[in-house]
């Protein structure tokens, strides 16, 4: 979301359409479990950890170099920094055997961070992750062709974004006879901690301990595997209501999988007695309201049209102590609006059936949820505003990065505390949703049992990818239509599924549509009508509506976004 006209976010890309479809298709990926590995693995890269500097690799540019930290192994780690038209790409060629398969993983930290191996006769392959402030661990596999005896394996960051660092690259697979030979993963420890932190009529949401090797961790509930995921939470849904169910949790990694962990009882609440905002209407309109006044219309909370369901007050601010957050209510931009008239406000949009919720971030927001620490103080201050305003939740519209293990924390212990009617949206960037490897896609995940919306924001972002492999252009149905499809097919429920976009030309510094384009995208999702190129493969009539920036916006273009996207969506069957 945007404070000034015209500008966009600080997280904003200018992305080439060519280069895109060839770098970013790795969006497309999922990580590859691998089974038992043969005792003569081995990993095949030289200087896998850099303790030897960059002996073994050749970055562009002159854009490597080896730091003391941060290091996720070892005393050495790679440094690599983009710069102009530089990705600062980083690579070495691995010995490898023919007609072989090899799991490739690296860890990673700081700016956007990719890992790919090329030359492998057959299909190249590649994976990615947004910016991350902790290691993360990115792995695919490949299998070489008949006559290969080598492939290209590489790191690179993006253009003109942060310097990424990586550390404990493996090719791990038969000994290509190359002189790596480092040893290669171990069967990761059984993880500790299994919790259920909350459950709901119909799911039950578990948490453990990270296990280090792991890759990703498997789900069991009564001893039968259910699920599998790559961080340490899970949502197990489909269950019974008042039903109790032994859960189990393994790890897994290249080597094999763990013994399970101690098991934890869960029972189901009873029927009926759910969260994530069930008195919202089937579906819903979001509209953003400014406490500020950048040029658009200067609205109280009584000037928003009956049209929007929920009311996200934008923002909160963040104060001194880390993860905590208050509110300010600009009175003076605001041409004198007190804060007993925005409370009473409130009461008579909820008297009226809508949800008025805090936003926290922004385009300059600065809060930072990265500690267990801080995971309390959000949680401890954003109900202290809900005790206080009378805010039904909150939205997360974070753009200036997430961690998804400790706002995972922060969500659960807030709703903890506010109860199953608390409304919680998000509203991340396009890039923010392009894989489920995302922080942010994590964490939706992640809280899927308490999540009540997701409006993307569908604009400030130039060509992106959408689920069927294809680069779509914003400003289209397609754009639309393909990228929320990763959504629908990435884990989240149609029903917290919805469209965000700019109310008027102003709301935005680019990717405005017609409400018409929004109401046709609409139609196509939930009824496989009015789509353009790009058809869903099936329909998702649950779609919970479409978000915009914002009420203010729209107010000053006569309410000309609500009045045609508000009826359409209320009449959605």
């Amino acid at each position: 979301m945007h404070r000034i006209p015209g500008m966009s976010g600080t997280r904003h890309r200018r992305w080439a359409a060519g280069s895109l479809a060839a770098v970013l298709a790795a969006t497309g990926l999922t990580l590859a479990g691998a089974g038992q590995a043969a005792a003569a693995d081995v990993n095949n890269a030289k200087n896998a950890g850099f303790e030897s500097g960059l002996g073994n690799w050749t970055c562009s540019a002159g854009s490597g170099t080896t730091v003391s930290s941060p290091v996720h192994g070892g005393s050495a780690a790679l440094k690599a920094t983009p710069s102009g038209q530089d990705n600062a790409r980083c690579s070495q060629t691995v010995a490898v055997k023919p007609n072989s398969t090899y799991t490739l993983s690296a860890w990673v930290q700081g700016g956007y961070a990719y890992l790919g191996a090329t030359g492998t006769g057959t299909t190249d392959v590649s994976t990615w992750t947004p910016d991350s402030t902790a290691w993360k661990q990115l792995s695919t596999t490949f299998t070489t062709g008949s006559s290969t005896t080598s492939v290209t394996v590489y790191t690179h960051g993006w253009y003109g974004q942060a310097a990424y660092h990586v550390d404990d690259v493996s090719v791990f697979g038969p000994d290509g006879g190359g002189g790596g030979g480092e040893p290669g993963p171990t069967i990761p420890a059984a993880p500790a901690g299994l919790s259920a932190p909350s459950t709901t009529s119909s799911s039950v949401s578990l948490a453990w301990n990270t296990v280090s090797g792991a890759t990703g961790y498997n789900v069991y509930r009564n001893g039968t595997k259910v699920t599998a995921v790559t961080g340490t939470s899970a949502t197990v849904t489909g269950l019974a209501a008042s039903t109790s169910y032994s859960f189990q949790v393994t790890a897994t990694n290249a080597a094999g999988e763990s013994a399970k962990s101690a098991a934890v009882t869960a029972t189901t609440a009873p029927s009926g007695n759910d969260g994530g905002g069930s008195t919202l209407p089937k579906h819903a309109v979001t509209g953003y309201w400014q406490n500020f006044n950048n040029g658009a219309t200067v609205q109280e909370i009584s000037d928003v049209p009956s049209q929007y369901d929920i009311i996200a007050v934008s923002f909160a601010d963040a104060t001194t102590t880390p993860g905590a957050v208050t509110f300010n209510l600009d009175s003076a931009g605001l041409n004198g609006y007190t804060v007993d008239q925005f409370k009473a406000d409130i009461k008579a949009k909820q008297a009226a059936g809508k949800k008025v919720i805090i936003s926290v971030g922004g385009e300059k927001g600065t809060v930072s949820v990265n500690t267990a620490a801080s995971a309390t103080n959000f949680a401890n201050s954003v109900y202290a505003l809900m005790q206080e305003y009378g805010f039904d939740g909150v939205d997360i519209d974070l753009e200036n990065g997430l961690n998804a293990t400790y706002m995972t924390q922060a969500l659960r212990a807030l709703s903890a505390k506010a109860g199953p009617s608390m409304i919680l949206t998000m509203a991340p960037q396009t890039i923010d949703m392009q894989s489920t490897s995302g922080s942010y896609f994590q964490t939706a995940l992640n809280v899927k049992d308490i999540l009540t919306v997701v409006n993307m924001q569908y604009y400030n972002s130039g060509s992106m990818l959408g689920c069927d492999g294809k680069v779509y252009s914003q400003g289209s149905v397609d754009f639309l239509t393909a990228l929320a499809c990763i959504q629908l097919e990435g884990g989240l429920a149609p029903s917290q599924v919805g469209l965000g976009v700019p109310a008027s030309t102003r709301g935005a510094g680019s990717g405005y549509v017609s409400p018409s384009v929004v109401n046709a995208a609409l139609d196509c999702l939930a009824k496989g009508t009015n789509c353009g190129s790009f058809k869903p493969s099936r329909t998702y009539p649950d779609i919970r509506g479409a978000m915009t920036w914002s009420t203010n916006w729209d107010a000053l273009a006569g309410n000309a976004w609500s009045n045609a996207v508000g009826p359409h969506v209320h009449g959605l069957s």
